[in-house]
């Protein structure tokens, strides 16, 4: 199962409330998966480069056509920015089709909680 490791683009400062963001992807097909796959590094980049946004990961399990991401973001608008632009609007766009299934969350947490679990991502994706 391909990970991109917890990225730190820009720390938090300590002791900082910062918005937490979680997302599942499921695909239709494994094509569908392969063009997530394909698209993910540019995407990636952005998110580098990106104003508010202080770490991110994606776990990916191709074969059973589902993504993982997770990110921390300086606050909701930060992320909002980041999703309405760059690489990351027509990515998103293109990808919609190609979609079985998506659930997302969101919640504020303490920079010291930073990365959050894989599992804390899954549990509170149910």
């Amino acid at each position: 199962m391909p990970t991109l490791p917890w990225t730190v683009p820009n720390p938090p400062p300590p002791a900082t409330e910062v918005h937490v963001f979680a997302s599942r992807f499921e695909t239709r097909t494994l094509w569908g998966a392969l063009k997530f796959l394909l698209r993910t590094p540019g995407v990636w980049r952005q998110l580098r480069g990106a104003r508010g946004a202080y770490g991110a990961s994606l776990r990916a399990e191709p074969l059973r056509r589902t993504f993982w991401t997770l990110s921390a973001w300086e606050s909701p608008q930060a992320l909002k920015d980041f999703a309405r632009s760059g690489t990351h609007a027509p990515t998103a766009h293109g990808l919609a089709a190609q979609m079985r299934d998506a659930k997302f969350a969101s919640w504020p947490a303490s920079s010291e909680e930073l990365p959050v679990s894989w599992a804390e991502v899954r549990r509170r994706l149910r």
